[in-house]
């Protein structure tokens, strides 16, 4: 039996996060910027785009079952990186084609927003499932903390890098530091994964599940737990997104910000979600207690993110005197120690239930929050839209939007104990049956 993952040995396997955040953060956020400004195309292409790279994650499920099938992770990691890499490349060189034959272009990009939703499915969900299983239980939260701290690095020296290199505009240059983002990320792919998984996987496929995709997915959807965790990773994932778009704009309308102040407000949030995420595993490190803290994490952050989203309601309310500043980087706090508890949730919950499972375990609590991302903000958008149009002022409407978003994180905390409920029942469960066994 291979040990546990050293220290080094999580912080490698975040460099994979890296690489994977620094390629998706270029196509989903600069190449959206330089169809709308650039090449002054209607902001619902890279809209269109981006959903169909969420709609994608669907297949997370069939993926990781497939990694389960051959009981190995990492060729599905590199292989996955690898069509991500093709992917993030090929939409560059879309968006450059755009610049002269439009049509031909958006083809083409619909196609590299496909290789990067499926890249992205197959590589995220076999790494998590290898780093929840190479992974001393105690160290599984600050794992998440570390590993999704690196993602957002790859996203800050990605979009920093690439806005200095891109100066002055070019498609030639948007295709070369798009390659050159791809070329990182590989590397570090690499680095991050050789020889983690070791020897001892090689000798595993003779005890690899046999029969279908079908049959693995019901088997896994008939485990209690595993369908009450999808569907709290929907619910909660639904309310964490669906301020994204809503939050700047609300900021312009109701307190006067500037773009730049509400960009600004927006650094405020991330800050925050850091700090939250590097809160759980510090206080966990200072009282590493009981097993349970994960469960008190991922239900305490989803009650503080309900109290600091009727923050934002009561902002929308009082208007300008109310310190808006400080109640989105408690928002930010609630979210990250939230995020990272029921992503160090995942971890430990995934080898629960059938054997040889955890690849479409994690699949399907996968696919549940790419959907949840991915209707998420068009939700947030709609329901300021709707609520404005019935209360007829724009305070009003984002004041019910962001109470209704509380209200999902209120349920969602409820569901985290209705979820752990269940994985108390099978501890129960596997006693009795050992003693009766003994």
């Amino acid at each position: 039996m291979t040990r546990p993952l050293s220290w080094l040995g999580i912080i490698r396997m975040g460099l994979v996060q890296t690489g994977l955040g620094a390629i998706v953060v270029l196509t989903t956020s600069t190449l959206n910027r330089v169809m709308v400004v650039e090449l002054a195309l209607p902001a619902m292409l890279p809209g269109a785009l981006v959903a169909i790279h969420y709609a994608l994650q669907v297949f997370r499920p069939a993926w990781g079952h497939g990694s389960d099938r051959g009981s190995r992770r990492t060729p599905w990691i590199i292989g996955g990186m690898a069509v991500l890499a093709l992917g993030g490349f090929l939409a560059a060189v879309a968006t450059a084609w755009m610049t002269v034959q439009p049509l031909f272009g958006t083809a083409l990009a619909i196609v590299a927003f496909c290789l990067i939703g499926g890249g992205v499915g197959a590589a995220g969900t076999s790494l998590l499932v290898l780093l929840a299983k190479r992974t001393d239980e105690k160290r599984r939260a600050a794992a998440a903390t570390i590993v999704w701290v690196m993602m957002i690095a790859g996203f800050i020296v990605t979009t920093a890098i690439a806005g200095q290199l891109l100066d002055p505009f070019s498609p030639q240059r948007l295709i070369a530091v798009s390659g050159g983002v791809s070329l990182i990320a590989m590397v570090l792919t690499f680095a991050g994964v050789w020889g983690v998984e070791g020897r001892a996987a090689v000798a595993a496929p003779a005890a690899a599940p046999k029969g279908s995709f079908r049959k693995a997915f019901l088997e896994v959807w008939h485990e209690p737990q595993a369908r009450r965790f999808a569907i709290f990773v929907f619910v909660s994932m639904l309310a964490y997104s669906a301020q994204d778009l809503i939050l700047e704009p609300f900021a312009g309308a109701v307190f006067g910000f500037t773009p730049g102040e509400t960009t600004k407000l927006s650094s405020v949030q991330h800050g925050g979600t850091l700090i939250g995420m590097a809160m759980v595993p510090i206080i966990g490190a200072l009282f590493p207690k009981t097993r349970g803290n994960l469960q008190i994490w991922t239900i305490g952050g989803c009650i503080a993110s309900a109290i600091a989203l009727l923050g934002l309601s009561s902002a929308a309310i009082v208007g300008p005197s109310w310190p808006l500043r400080s109640t989105v980087f408690m928002l930010g706090v609630t979210n990250g120690a939230y995020a990272v508890a029921a992503i160090g949730s995942m971890m430990e919950l995934v080898g629960a239930g059938g054997e040889h499972r955890e690849g479409v375990r994690m699949g399907l609590w996968g696919a549940a929050q790419a959907i949840a991302f991915g209707i998420g903000g068009f939700i947030g958008t709609l329901a300021s839209d709707l609520a404005r149009l019935i209360l007829g002022a724009p305070a009003l409407s984002y004041a019910a939007v962001f109470a209704a978003e509380a209200g999902l994180f209120v349920v969602s905390a409820a569901m985290a104990v209705w979820v752990h409920r269940a994985q108390n029942r099978r501890d129960v469960d596997l006693t009795n049956a050992a003693v009766a066994g003994g």
